[in-house]
């Protein structure tokens, strides 16, 4: 889908230009165009970003071929950006998403290409129509709000990421099955995800605000370092979940020691019990004794219940002893 908005220097708001008008909005200088590309092929977008804007063929490139960590290039009239959004994916296995949006912006025009739906895009998107006032204070603001809204939706995923730590701290201790450590790397790995992501973006927006590109007026400036303060923000959060992470991993790592003692403990207790019986059983079990006198005395049922009751009370004397010392 190619959408264009269009904020003349005088009259109304127009939207959905034609490439003959998109020409002429070029033009204007005190005007404002805005075009987004979304999902469309190569193809179709180069033309317009080679031929009608005249970018150069490696920013070209990078926009439509390649995929890039957050960054800013500086080609003199204009800036390139790499800026990111990102999803929680409920759906594949609780999965941090990034998403690529890159930025031409001019003195009087922004240019913004994605190859899926943004919807910090179609926020903006809807308030610049909605009012006008968003697109007359110029493009560098309008990337402020597109930045603005894409660091917004790291908090949600942020918290999602938090609630799911949470909810596998409480499975933990409940019961450590088998998809525990999956969980726990899945986390982990979103979270290292978030973290190259954030890292380099706010250094993109530490640039902005410093005031190192003529394309960015000096009281916008201001804006782009509070998308600055949100990201460092971030970025520490996702620092200490990524501690809490390895905690968990810890911990369950403990709770499968620990249970793995007591089944070992259990079966201890139940070897040593049957111990002296496997040895009394054993000993006089053998062959070696040769009888010289009736064995009538050792064969009756008095016999036999008194053999029993030894047999029966050594696992309790055990059991009182092993007690007394605390090892039960």
């Amino acid at each position: 889908m190619i959408r264009s908005l269009y904020r003349p220097s005088k009259g109304a708001l127009q939207t959905d230009l034609s490439i003959e008008a998109i020409a002429t909005a070029r033009q204007d200088s005190a005007g404002l165009l805005w075009i987004d590309l979304c999902g469309e092929p190569a193809s179709m977008c180069e033309p317009i970003l080679r031929d009608e804007f005249n970018f150069h063929p490696l920013a070209v490139d990078d926009a439509l071929a390649e995929s890039h960590h957050p960054k800013v290039d500086d080609w003199g009239s204009y800036l390139y950006l790499v800026l990111h959004g990102v999803v929680f994916d409920n759906a594949a296995d609780q999965r941090v998403r990034t998403l690529e949006l890159d930025v031409f912006l001019g003195r009087s025009y922004v240019i913004t290409h994605h190859s899926e739906p943004i919807a910090a895009v179609e926020r903006v998107w809807a308030l610049c129509q909605r009012d006008e006032r968003h697109v007359r204070r110029g493009p560098d603001h309008l990337l402020y709000l597109l930045a603005d809204e894409l660091v917004a939706d790291y908090m949600p995923v942020v918290e999602q990421l938090d609630s799911a730590l949470d909810h596998l701290e409480d499975e933990l201790f409940d019961h450590a099955g088998k998809t525990v450590p999956e969980q726990i790397f899945q986390l982990k790995r979103g979270l290292l995800r978030l973290r190259r992501v954030i890292a380099p973006q706010r250094e993109v927006l530490n640039k902005l605000a410093r005031g190192d590109f003529p394309v960015i007026r000096d009281d916008d400036r201001v804006f782009f370092r509070d998308v600055y303060d949100h990201l460092v923000r971030l970025y520490d959060i996702t620092e200490s979940l990524r501690d809490m992470v390895g905690g968990v991993l810890d911990t369950h790592l403990s709770v499968v020691n620990n249970r793995m003692n007591d089944v070992m403990k259990t079966l201890t207790i139940i070897t040593t019990f049957f111990m002296p019986l496997s040895f009394l059983t054993g000993f006089f079990g053998m062959n070696y004794f040769q009888p010289v006198t009736p064995l009538d005395a050792w064969t009756d049922k008095p016999s036999f219940v008194v053999t029993l009751l030894i047999m029966l009370s050594l696992p309790a004397i055990m059991a009182a002893w092993m007690h007394r010392r605390r090892w039960l």
